[in-house]
């Protein structure tokens, strides 16, 4: 649920379910209400500060703190960075380069296509990571963190660029799982890393 809606819904779960008792850590704050239910609610960006109870109030202040945060997402034919500042984006770019699809062709025919294609994936993911740094690095002193997402197989395939390694430094969950990164994409990425993740185990 986004940051904002937290605390009506804990006021809501306390209607539904009554009084309730509030503990956890700093990753997760468990709602154990008096008919017996149980509400997690996982923490945005651990670990939770300030340290200490009461775990609603942290949780409340933790999840609506006004974050930079760096945006890098990656697919195989295309690729975005942005700066968010809380859920407003301030700073981005976008990319795209043609990569071939797989054929069933066989013999020397496939075997040049897949060179061919290797060859375009080569130049996205070389633009990707110009990009990123492009974007991301003026804003290195400043980020809370930076959040990947795309295609898992194409983000590990940059890992090992040590042009990455100051923003790598700085990861951090939830690996977004989005579409072909275009700029409304991007734009939208907000709802999935600020949300607060819960889940309810309902009385018997």
């Amino acid at each position: 649920m986004p940051p904002e809606r937290v605390h009506p819904w804990i006021d809501g779960f306390a209607d539904r379910h009554g009084p309730f008792s509030a503990g956890g850590d700093e990753r997760v704050v468990r709602l154990v209400a008096e008919d017996g239910a149980v509400a997690e609610l996982h923490v945005p960006f651990p670990p939770m500060t300030p340290p200490g109870p009461p775990h609603v109030t942290r949780l409340v202040a933790h999840a609506n703190a006004d974050r930079r945060i760096g945006v890098f997402l990656v697919r195989l034919g295309g690729y975005a960075a942005g700066v968010f500042h809380g859920p407003a984006l301030v700073s981005s770019k976008v990319g795209s380069r043609l990569v071939q699809g797989r054929t069933a062709a066989g013999g020397w025919s496939q075997q040049r296509f897949a060179r061919r294609r290797r060859n375009q994936a080569d130049r996205v993911f070389d633009d990707a990571v110009e990009t990123a740094v492009r974007v991301l690095t003026p804003y290195l002193g400043e980020l809370d963190g930076v959040v990947l997402g795309g295609d898992r197989r194409a983000v590990d395939a940059l890992r090992p660029d040590r042009r990455l390694a100051p923003l790598l430094a700085l990861e951090k969950e939830p690996f977004l799982v989005v579409p072909d990164p275009k700029h409304a994409v991007l734009r939208d990425t907000p709802a999935q890393f600020r949300a607060v993740r819960v889940r309810v185990v309902d009385p018997e």
